[in-house]
């Protein structure tokens, strides 16, 4: 397994630390690579933790390539590569026009800087987000799946972008699948022990409508590094978040061990049954 490698294409610092952080550790102590693409620096972000003030001259995007630096440490990434677009923000912002904007940069343009790390890096699996974003349409994120769909295809075609090398074929796509089914158990767990969930109103209309997934993965004895790694991200991410933190470790990790992905494109055949292992059908 030494010689395989995941590649993990992300919108913003923090994306890596919430979707599959637990993976990508296991992985790791099975010997193999990884690399995270990170779209933009999250420069439109809000800071949610009152405890973290910024340095006198410090932007957020200062801040939070540090704290990405941090997280991937944690996590274990070998590679971190930054496309270096800026934070397109919500559609209603003003970030959202800037032509410096992830969604506003020419989808050829940024497809061929994907294409370009592919080729360069040459996983075995790619990672990215579902072709379908209801719940949370950020524009960074749909534009990550763009790419991520498009660059599946292009990485392996010789006519295409030929100046960024030789063509290699990713054997699989992914999209990470956020666990409906976690947040459910966690809800009734916050019940069972008499304390106010952080599962109500609207996300309780969420955390009962399950996305589809082909493949899951055990991460039983990982999930202190995607703490840690969340953690690491400090202006986003409150340690008094009840929705992250708000059961201890102890009650709060055992509920449901598992990291949930769908299987976009193969080059490797079929899925017969459930997977459990994103390498399942290669040599």
């Amino acid at each position: 397994m030494s010689q395989r490698l995941i590649m993990t294409v992300h919108a913003h610092p923090d994306d890596e630390s919430s979707k599959g952080a637990a993976t990508i550790a296991k992985y790791r102590d099975l010997g193999v690579r990884s690399v995270l693409v990170s779209c933009t620096g999250g420069e439109e972000g809000e800071i949610v933790n009152n405890r973290v003030v910024l340095e006198a001259g410090e932007s957020l995007g200062e801040r939070r390539a540090k704290e990405l630096d941090r997280a991937t440490a944690i996590i274990g990434y070998d590679v971190v590569e930054r496309l270096g677009y800026r934070d397109s923000g919500m559609p209603d912002m003003e970030a959202n026009r800037s032509p410096e904007a992830f969604w506003n940069i020419p989808l050829e343009q940024s497809v061929g800087d994907l294409v370009r790390l592919v080729r360069l890096h040459r996983p075995s699996v790619l990672i990215s987000y579902p072709d379908v974003q209801t719940e949370y349409p950020h524009p960074d994120h749909l534009r990550a799946h763009d790419i991520a769909f498009a660059a599946f295809d292009a990485a392996a075609d010789p006519a295409a972008y030929p100046e960024y090398g030789e063509p290699h074929e990713v054997a699989k796509l992914y999209y990470t699948v956020w666990p409906a089914m976690r947040a459910r158990k966690m809800h009734e767990k916050y019940a069972e022990l008499g304390l106010t969930s952080p599962y109500e109103g609207e996300r309780l209309t969420l955390i009962y409508r399950d996305e589809p997934f082909s493949t899951t993965i055990d991460i039983d004895g990982y999930q202190m590094i995607r703490d840690e790694a969340l953690l690491a991200h400090a202006t986003q991410i409150d340690p008094a978040s009840p929705w992250w933190f708000g059961l201890p470790e102890e009650i709060r990790h055992p509920i449901h061990p598992f990291e949930h992905y769908r299987l976009a494109k193969s080059r490797v055949g079929s899925i017969d049954g459930e997977e459990t292992d994103l390498f399942e059908g290669m040599e």
